[in-house]
């Protein structure tokens, strides 16, 4: 059984997923925002596992993180932060991340670890410790030796600088197989402004905010409320509607950072401000971008399955039935072996406790109808589904005939290496 974010086999060669984006984007600057990489050894000699993000005066912050009832300590940090800001809007200076380990479930110490952290940075940006935010991700129940930044920490604020995002999104990877990046422009006014983003996470994925870090930044000024209002609708239909294994995080953040420095760019100050139409859109393509580059890097995947749910008495009602499909241990084997099983289907509708009636059931795969009202679709063939089935992508499409819910999300298949990379881990 594993404790860790960082995976079984963080110290061995991981090929890169079959299932990996064919190109990477190029990452522009954002307006306001320098970033820094090093290597300060948390649980690896030479690999960078620190990222530092430096932020413009003034740089808005929004933030969503685990419903764990054992959220780590970064994540405690974070809360506090945003809610010691909420009667004006909460701001940042910095963000700084480490891979390796969790710091979570470490109690008093992962307390001191936080204070410590957040203390040097601030110093050597010139700032408060409230104005530092911070995220980690790794080895639960560890000690994290937060002494270690205190080597690289000044070092990074003068290396800063507007380009390396593509190193950042690296240093924060653990048993990632690759990088995870997403950019869009947007118009806000007659300005425009930019929204990068990037993303960890591959296994112990199960949302509840988002089981992964990701860190979204912009240059378009916006204001803290008004972020968090847009955070918080964006993730339901892009983070929250993602599992690889139906394992919630103890670490799970997603950062929001608005430093308001784009050329002419009005001020926005809520979110149902019509100007913020075209952004809010750019916002929810980057997030989904991320969301699906999550799950196509689950551990040990070779299928990206994307399953959607139609016909259910809501959409609520339509997402339970969607996860008890995406979280089933039997449908997602079926999967990797290629198998259209529809009665594995038929057991996760009926275990899921939402309204469905069997005898109005009908479930497709790639397309192909399967199972109909009840029964076995009367012009199945077993070769044409079989051949369709040996895709990448599986479509899963179940339809309840109860009502007009409907709801997607995202998972991948569940395989042999699956098992081997977390029977294999040792803490």
């Amino acid at each position: 059984m594993t404790n860790s974010e960082d995976g079984p086999v963080a110290n061995k060669t991981v090929s890169v997923s079959p299932l990996a984006p064919k190109t990477v984007p190029e990452m522009p600057p954002v307006a306001g925002v320098k970033l820094a990489t090093a290597a300060a050894g948390i649980k690896y000699a030479n690999r960078t596992d620190v990222l530092l993000a430096l932020l413009a005066p003034g740089t808005a912050v929004a933030g969503v993180f685990t419903k764990s009832k054992c959220p780590s300590a970064p994540v405690e940090w974070c809360r506090a932060n945003l809610k010691r800001g909420k009667s004006r809007g909460a701001s940042a200076r910095a963000l700084v991340v480490n891979s390796g380990n969790a710091n979570a479930f470490t109690g008093k110490t992962g307390r001191q670890a936080c204070q410590f952290t957040a203390k040097i940075a601030a110093s050597a940006i010139g700032c408060r410790p409230a104005d530092i935010f911070l995220a980690s991700t790794g080895v639960i129940g560890e000690p994290l030796n937060a002494k270690v930044f205190d080597g690289v920490m000044e070092s990074m604020v003068v290396a800063a600088h507007e380009s390396p995002w593509l190193d950042a999104a690296k240093a924060i990877m653990t048993t990632d197989t690759f990088l995870k990046v997403a950019t869009a422009k947007a118009k806000i006014g007659k300005s425009t402004v930019t929204i990068n983003g990037m993303a960890k996470g591959a296994g112990m994925i199960a949302p509840d905010m988002a089981t992964m870090l990701s860190f979204i930044f912009t240059d378009a000024p916006i204001g803290a409320r008004a972020l968090q209002s847009l955070l918080s609708e964006g993730v339901t239909d892009t983070f929250n509607a993602v599992t690889i294994d139906g394992d919630t995080s103890t670490s799970d953040t997603l950062l929001a950072f608005a430093t308001g420095a784009a050329l002419d760019a009005p001020k926005i100050t809520k979110a149902s401000d019509p100007r913020l139409k075209h952004f809010r859109m750019a916002l929810n393509t980057v997030l989904a971008n991320l969301a699906e580059q999550v799950a196509r890097d689950g551990e040990g995947a070779r299928k990206l399955v994307e399953i959607t749910v139609e016909g259910a008495t809501s959409k609520a009602s339509a997402r339970k039935i969607a996860m008890s499909i995406a979280n089933s241990p039997l449908v997602k084997t079926a999967i990797a072996g290629e198998d259209a099983n529809w009665g594995r289907v038929v057991m996760a509708v009926g275990k899921a406790g939402e309204p469905a009636n069997r005898d109005k059931l009908s479930i497709w795969f790639n397309g192909i109808r399967v199972a109909h009202k009840g029964a076995r679709d009367p012009g199945y063939d077993e070769g044409v589904v079989s051949q369709a089935m040996k895709n990448e992508t599986i479509a899963l499409k179940v339809s309840l005939g109860m009502g007009r819910g409907t709801d997607r999300v995202l998972t991948c298949d569940l395989t042999k290496e699956y098992i081997a990379m977390n029977g294999d881990y040792r803490s």
